[in-house]
């Protein structure tokens, strides 16, 4: 595929999103677009076959901000933003927590992750079955300051996956703010009202404005 050329780029007017999904640079650029006007948002994966960082830190924001970092490492720009999310079961402890992609053994296999969760969860009455998706935003300066954004969407574990869309959890997540309906079975627009990394953009854009 053909790359943008970094070269051409106003390190003033550009932000670079460090993922290789288009669909997160839009719904990113939806938000902060309004608290930065005239900025211009581009997908780290449009501008070159880098490698994934490692994500070895301990916290949601910890590893957000390691892939800003990298990002702008990687680019030479002066802004980036990136997020980490992941789901905490109240009943696990937090668990997966920032393991969520991986938790079975390997990176994103949606399937063992969510077999897992069901096994783990196996006896775990109603009451107890409360859960959230968090997510952590972060806005790196090439100067080494950020700031960061946090949000979550409140829930529960269902029994059983059910639902086509999304991808991870979603098919045995329960939003609060969608009753008797997965995340999996929303449209992904509507889950783009309600979720985790909806909240963090919200709070990150209220801080990038202050």
């Amino acid at each position: 595929m053909a790359y943008l050329d970094i070269s051409t780029l106003d390190p003033a007017k550009t932000i670079v999103v460090s993922t290789g999904n288009a669909h997160k640079v839009v719904e990113i650029e939806a938000i902060l677009g309004e608290a930065l006007p005239g900025m211009r948002f581009v997908a780290l994966g449009e501008l070159g076959d880098f490698p994934d960082p490692v994500e070895d830190g301990a916290t949601f924001s910890d590893n957000a901000l390691i892939k800003a970092r990298y990002a702008l490492e990687v680019t030479g720009l002066s802004m980036a933003v990136a997020d980490d999310s992941g789901l905490c079961v109240d009943a696990l402890g937090g668990a997966p927590g920032v393991w969520s992609a991986r938790w079975a053994g390997v990176h994103g296999d949606d399937a063992a992750n969510n077999e897992k969760l069901m096994r783990e969860m196996a006896g775990v009455r109603e009451s107890e079955r409360t859960a959230r998706f968090h997510s952590s935003v972060v806005f790196a300066y090439a100067d080494g300051s950020q700031l960061t954004g946090d949000g979550d969407c409140e829930g529960r574990i269902g029994y059983a996956p059910v639902g086509t869309h999304g991808f991870g959890y979603d098919p045995l997540f329960l939003p609060d703010d969608a009753p008797g309906r997965t995340m999996a079975q929303l449209e992904l627009a509507e889950k783009n009202t309600i979720s985790h990394r909806y909240h963090a953009l919200i709070d990150l854009a209220a801080k990038l404005e202050g």
